[in-house]
């Protein structure tokens, strides 16, 4: 693999100006698509194998029309004072703004009328309009928003108060200005690193393009494919992440050749064989993780993974062509002046007095080979610490009661909370299948009877049956909050009393609704995060044996990737669902963590964590296997990577944490978390850990049974192959017999 990519890395070099013209052609396309593409809708949201999904499927089935899939919108009405919404004047204003709604947009399917629908509170404070739409949230037009948001300025003036609920006024959700924030402090670390604005410059300009071509590619294909508003923006974190590292890791490799003497085209095509095997290696690792989150049997999650998968792919594909292509378009500006200087002055950069002193990563790698077992022990203990938390960990999906007090959809929801009670907000949906049983009426009415003597149940409506008469509806409103365990509890009391109606009466009971979808999907994440956590830690067994020829450094990575993510899922409960520091992080309510963020976050870090261990430990496993001891391998590869490896987690911190500031609770969560998992894999994991178990594990740690040698695949990622090949032979890699001579056509350059 190294051999063929010096050759690409050559081959972009010498043809740079058409490989960039290729790109810039390929991001236009992809942009021409995305602006010529109709507005993407709300990604479908389906659970397969769950009740709550079979009871949504029948109801579809059964009752055609009825508008499953439309928006819907709550317009909250309290009196003022000591006034009741049944006063002439209050039911005056309700009707008045009804008309409105009714009037304002054709996309309007039906409204309520709170004083004929019984939904006005016991006390006569509260009172709700419902308004259903014909069309998603995503396909309502501006003016009909306008429209809902005007609707309530008047009564508003005649001292009510209104607030409007619902997912009508859902938006793309926004990320706001801190991520040009990361992306600023990426573009100042990659100045301190490199010391040159190109240089610096040159990451960040190849990230941003491949992260056009994914972005603007799924936003064109976001309705073709179904995919989710928050898809794009998973896809431009870990893309923008991504890209910048791995641009990152090529063009220092590039300068650390050009400090060695060599001329530009082979030190491109050097670095692309070199670092650029590790490029594809570790990308290869986020990728698979990422699709594989399709075993989770999640299709919107599946989709998400794909699509941040596709823009990794593209990440790798630019720091393989576009970015060597870019290094010999900027010339020797990728230096910096004082190395410009020396070359000039006839001193390698990389000579000279200055070398005999250490830089900081050789003291901090000489500093654990003395203490090997502190730094172990003080790292362990420390991420062990920060984990704790996890054990409390309490998945959901959000509702309007997580949004900021700020909004009107948090307001209408605590309003109907106060006037209905914590349950009115997430009533259960159940569905009486009576298509088997001999007297449909009377399965529906002991199920209505049996489910209002339940504990935990406050109201049951009586049972709506379908034209065909053969399924019927039942709404069911809870005592407590959607997200609370009493109403878990309450959603597996009604299923358990289901399988005596089904047989005694031969219809099926099935409960679905928001509140139920959330407790089965929270159950079927639950379910498959060990699994999943399993796959992509054999996985990374499997691949890093392959890339160090060892068992016992994949066994360490493999630990030490457990911990960081146990870490971060700690960190994250303490934010957001404890509420520590949540003020600093922009927590204005806590609660249970996101359902889908913990094994999202699994998959990200997996690629992320094998990233840096990559990057790190082959530059130490190239020294060993040269002769040095152990020890003096380790510090070795400090001195080549550390600063590089820095640099990339700070770059990658940056952006997750910029993701912070969306207006989106899951892309906020996985920014958070993200950026905590580099900060503990990058610096206590892989600059601590793992450096403290290489020095006590000392040539032990290399060692790998001959017979599994025998067996596993040479993938040559640090380039040992081909450096042995230039050696042997005089010539340029691509069998032309130019030989290194061939760089002499590089002085006309």
């Amino acid at each position: 693999m190294a051999t063929f990519l010096y050759r690409l890395g050559r081959l972009a070099f010498r043809r740079r100006w058409r490989v960039a013209l290729i790109w810039v052609a390929l991001l236009g396309l992809a942009g021409f698509g995305a602006a010529t593409a109709s507005t993407p809708t709300s990604s479908s949201f389906s659970i397969p194998g769950t009740e709550a999904q079979r009871a949504f499927d029948l109801l579809e089935q059964r009752f055609p029309g009825g508008g499953a899939d439309g928006a819907t919108a709550r317009v909250v009405f309290k009196a003022p004072g000591h006034e009741k919404m049944t006063d002439a004047a209050n039911k005056a204003e309700v009707a008045k703004v009804a008309a409105d709604l009714k009037a304002g947009s054709d996309q309007v399917a039906s409204v309520s009328d709170p004083y004929t629908a019984g939904a006005v509170s016991k006390n006569g404070s509260t009172a709700y309009v419902s308004v259903s739409y014909k069309v998603n949230s995503m396909e309502l037009t501006d003016a009909t928003r306008e429209a809902l948001e005007d609707a309530g300025h008047a009564a508003q003036k005649s001292g009510m108060t209104v607030e409007i609920g619902g997912d009508a006024l859902q938006v793309m959700p926004e990320t706001g200005a801190t991520e040009i924030i990361g992306v600023a402090i990426a573009a100042v670390v990659l100045v301190i690193t490199f010391g040159s604005l190109v240089a610096a410059g040159l990451p960040l300009l190849t990230a941003l393009i491949g992260v056009g071509v994914g972005v603007s590619t799924i936003t064109a294909l976001a309705n073709v494919l179904d995919l989710g508003s928050t898809t794009s923006i998973l896809a431009m974190m870990i893309g923008l992440a991504v890209g910048i590292d791995y641009a990152l890791f090529i063009v220092s490799r590039y300068r650390a050749e050009l400090a060695e003497g060599r001329e530009r085209e082979e030190a491109a095509g050097r670095a692309v064989g070199t670092a650029g095997s590790a490029v594809v290696f570790a990308g290869l690792t986020v990728v698979i993780a990422l699709a594989g989150l399709a075993v989770v049997n999640i299709p919107m999650l599946s989709k998400m993974g794909f699509a941040a998968a596709g823009t990794v792919v593209i990440a790798v594909l630019i720091a393989l062509t576009l970015v060597p292509a870019v290094m010999g378009i900027a010339g020797k500006r990728v230096m910096g002046r004082k190395a410009r200087k020396a070359a000039e002055a006839g001193q390698h950069p990389g000579a000279g007095p200055s070398d005999a002193k250490p830089n900081m990563g050789t003291r901090w790698a000489r500093f654990v080979l003395r203490r090997p077992v502190w730094v172990l022990l003080v790292g362990v203990l420390g991420l062990g610490a920060v984990a704790v938390p996890a054990a409390s960990l309490e998945m959901g999906l959000p509702d309007d009661g997580s949004q900021p007090t700020s909004t009107t959809q948090r307001r209408a929801y605590d309003l109907l909370s106060d006037g209905f009670g914590p349950g009115f907000n997430g009533p259960l949906m159940v569905v009486v299948d009576t298509a088997d049983s001999s007297d449909g009426k009377a399965a529906a009415k002991r199920v209505t009877d049996e489910i209002s003597g339940m504990k935990g149940v406050v109201a049951v409506t009586p049972a709506q049956f379908n034209k065909a008469g053969d399924a019927a509806m039942v709404t069911v409103v809870p005592k407590d909050r959607p997200s609370s365990v009493e109403t878990e509890n309450v959603v597996h009391a009604i299923r358990d009393a289901g399988q005596d109606i089904k047989s005694d009466t031969g219809a099926e009971l099935l409960v679905t609704g928001s509140t139920a979808m959330n407790i089965d999907f929270s159950q079927k994440m639950n379910d498959a995060l060990l699994p999943y956590l399993a796959l992509v830690v054999g996985l990374a067994f499997l691949l890093l044996m392959v890339v160090f020829r060892s068992v016992l450094v994949p066994l360490k990575a493999a630990l030490g990737f457990l911990l960081s993510v146990v870490a971060a899922l700690g960190a994250v409960v303490a934010v957001y669902q404890w509420g520590w520091l949540g003020s600093l992080f922009g927590v204005e309510q806590t609660g249970p963590i996101m359902s889908m963020m913990p094994i999202f976050m699994v998959g990200v870090v997996f690629g992320l964590a094998m990233d840096y261990e990559v990057f790190l430990v082959t530059r130490m496993r190239e020294a060993y296997v040269h002769g040095e001891k152990p020890g003096q391998a380790v510090v070795t590869g400090f001195r080549h990577g550390a600063r590089v490896v820095t640099a990339a987690a700070v770059i990658m911190m940056a952006v997750f944490a910029g993701f912070i500031g969306s207006s989106e609770q899951m892309v906020k969560m996985i920014g958070f978390s993200l950026a905590v998992a580099v900060l503990f894999d990058a610096f206590v994991v892989r600059m601590a850990i793992v450096p403290a178990v290489l020095a006590l594990l000392g040539h032990r740690a290399w060692w790998l049974p001959r017979w599994l040698d025998r067996l596993l695949p040479n993938v040559d990622v640090e380039g040992e192959g081909l450096r042995k090949q230039l050696e042997e032979t005089p010539g340029d890699g691509d069998g032309d017999g130019g030989g290194v001579g061939g760089e002499r056509e590089l002085t006309r350059v």
